[in-house]
């Protein structure tokens, strides 16, 4: 019983670095403010500050989202999920939907497709530069609130 129990101790443990070393390749993981002097944005008020935080999960991200825009309003929401193109529920204050799905497009390419109530709203493509210091994100279609979305946020990694 102890030799089963090690050997499934040691099984779990180098699946979690299997997984943390994958992820290590992953350009899109890391802290990301939003360089302000860079975005272009189609609708709302634009922003005060942003920071988008992309975190290694078991065979994922973790991606939460902070940002105060310039009339004081702020957001805050996050999601968990896997680059399988599966809709994932969005927790928080999102302007964009209620799910996400991922896909990878290439290496340094992601793209996130949100939903809001199961119809599609907007798609943002994120590509991170080959020096892995800057993530340029654009964001296309129409929001919850009927409004069209044609934005481009640069973020620098912190």
């Amino acid at each position: 019983m102890k030799r089963s129990t090690a050997v499934a101790g040691v099984l779990v443990v180098m699946t979690a670095i299997a997984v943390v070393i994958g992820q290590a390749d992953n350009p899109q993981v890391g802290l990301w403010k939003m360089n302000m002097e860079k975005p272009k944005f189609s609708t709302g008020t634009g922003f005060k500050s942003a920071t988008s935080r992309i975190e290694a999960i078991d065979g994922g991200v973790k991606h939460t989202v902070d940002s105060v825009y310039i009339d004081g309003t702020t957001r805050r929401y996050s999601y968990a999920t896997r680059y399988d193109g599966k809709d994932m529920p969005v927790l928080g204050n999102s302007p964009y939907g209620d799910t996400t799905a991922m896909t990878h497009v290439d290496a340094n390419t992601t793209r996130t497709v949100y939903k809001n109530k199961g119809q599609v709203t907007v798609i943002q493509v994120s590509v991170v530069s080959p020096d892995r210091k800057t993530r340029t994100v654009t964001t296309k279609g129409t929001n919850p609130a009927g409004q069209t979305v044609d934005n481009l946020s640069v973020y620098d990694r912190q």
